[in-house]
């Protein structure tokens, strides 16, 4: 395999769009015997002609013309890469909030991205219910966050409508017994509406966890010790849906991104990647 050189490629493009070699040695800042040696030389290394000089100004020819394309997408990815690792303005912290129960499968992901594609960036991420991690973003203390809400308040997005529902161990029983055991954590969104829906359909019911630990909880439920209630989609390999009809529905919740004002470029990627990632849930 031959390496193309991002050099020569740039005075290509150059002299392209110019229209010209001596146009373009003006835009870069070089003589117009350099563009033309860097030009000549890039046509020995494909053993093609790419301009045509035979008549006034210069053209392209059909092999020059389907080089453009690739040369234009080379040094545009050379000149990102370049800035994104060597420009300050490419460097510094996101603090990103995300309730509990969907941080998988999209966030690690989405992380993973960031690093390859923004090293010089810190995403810190922060875990907690949606309550919480609300009242930090209107303290300024994140960045981005993601909630899990009935409506959407001002200045946020709503990304997914999401049914919620009940889950339990693989193949578990506990969905049968009465009082049904349930195990949600105090500050859980969910948690006061199936209630609610429980008593609504007249199912007694019990607290199985008094607990605001996801992992205390999960315990319980994946030892068919107790069911709860998750977003449809974000669901750990350790848990199964419920889907029995004695059981109320849980109706929807929204998915909705907030992000402050005047973001980094960087913050607004990480946006994007999230955006793109949760719809194709």
């Amino acid at each position: 395999m031959r390496n193309l050189d991002v050099t020569t490629l740039r005075s290509f493009v150059a002299v392209a769009q110019a229209g010209g070699v001596t146009r373009a040695a003006g835009f870069l800042n070089l003589t117009q015997s350099a563009v033309s040696m860097q030009i000549k030389r890039l046509e020995e290394m494909l053993n093609l002609q790419l301009l045509d000089r035979t008549g006034r100004g210069v053209t392209l020819t059909p092999a020059g013309g389907q080089l453009l394309g690739y040369a234009e997408k080379i040094v545009s990815l050379n000149d990102e890469a370049y800035t994104r690792l060597t420009d300050q303005s490419w460097e510094g912290e996101i603090r990103l909030g995300v309730p509990v129960d969907i941080v998988y499968p999209v966030i690690p992901l989405v992380l993973q991205r960031m690093a390859r594609s923004f090293p010089r960036v810190k995403v810190q991420l922060v875990s907690s219910f949606t309550r919480v991690l609300k009242a930090q973003f209107a303290r300024g203390e994140m960045d981005v966050i993601l909630t899990t809400e009935t409506g959407v308040e001002a200045g946020g997005e709503t990304l997914l409508d999401v049914p919620v529902r009940w889950v339990g161990a693989p193949q578990g029983q506990a969905w049968r017994e009465r009082p049904l055991r349930i195990a949600m954590a105090r500050t859980c969104v969910f948690r006061d509406e199936a209630m609610r829906r429980l008593d609504e359909a007249d199912i007694p019911w019990e607290l199985a966890v008094d607990s605001d630990s996801e992992t205390t909880i999960d315990a319980t439920v994946s030892a068919d010790l107790a069911i709860a209630a998750r977003l449809e989609g974000h669901l750990a390999p350790y848990l199964a849906y419920v889907d029995c009809h004695n059981l109320p529905d849980l109706g929807m919740m929204k998915v909705n991104l907030y992000q402050g004002s005047g973001q980094a470029a960087y913050t607004r990627a990480l946006c994007e990647d999230i955006r793109q990632s949760m719809a194709l849930l």
